[in-house]
């Protein structure tokens, strides 16, 4: 029972704080997080931090790779699918990933700022040079359209996505929208990205 009651401590304070480092890393960024703001954010001591994580950069790394997950392994699963044609696979992209950042608007910014800033630790894991060689997705494509760059396609439709999060600040001042105007654009977005697409890949 004691053993029981100290494992179930040691998760509830892990749990505290890589749910304080994902809060402040995402509003502070990597460099200017200090052990000692992630601590008090989880109202334990820093000498706790380091026991169960032992470093500012260990704990990054855990949270960055979940973040990471989340923006890219929404994809895989979908452009692997052996089973739907290349529409239904863009079809479904657009539609799961404008639902995830929906929810979660701030995550592409975040992962794509530290990313850059610190790449070589980053790329390797996401594997994305096998998502977008190997995929079921650019097979069809090549078949489709053996004159379109695989790549092209893939920034293209990546883009349409994730651009319109990136920028929300600046396309709600310009266009004048409110957040629930912007949630309603998203929303409309999830129809037409496929529509452009399919007319993209009929253009000669």
């Amino acid at each position: 029972m004691v053993k029981k009651k100290a494992a179930e401590t040691d998760a509830s304070a892990e749990e505290k704080i890589k749910e304080a480092a994902r809060k402040v890393f995402m509003m502070k960024g990597y460099a200017a997080t200090r052990t000692r703001d992630i601590a008090e954010e989880a109202g334990l001591n820093l000498a706790l931090l380091n026991y169960y994580f032992r470093s500012k950069e260990k704990l990054f790394e855990i949270v960055m790779m979940e973040k990471v997950e989340k923006l890219f392994g929404i994809i895989a699963p979908v452009i692997n699918d052996a089973s739907t044609t290349l529409e239904q696979k863009i079809e479904q992209v657009a539609i799961n990933y404008m639902d995830m950042l929906s929810v979660n608007p701030d995550l592409p910014l975040f992962v794509m700022s530290e990313i850059r800033n610190n790449p070589d630790r980053f790329v390797s894991k996401i594997q994305a040079g096998k998502l977008i060689q190997e995929s079921y997705l650019v097979k069809q494509l090549k078949e489709k359209r053996p004159d379109v760059n695989p790549l092209h396609f893939i920034v293209s439709l990546l883009g349409m996505i994730l651009f319109p999060f990136i920028a929300r600040p600046v396309l709600q001042a310009a266009a004048n929208i409110s957040s629930k105007g912007f949630q309603a654009m998203m929303e409309e977005r999830k129809a037409y990205i496929p529509r452009w697409v399919k007319a993209i890949l009929k253009a000669r």
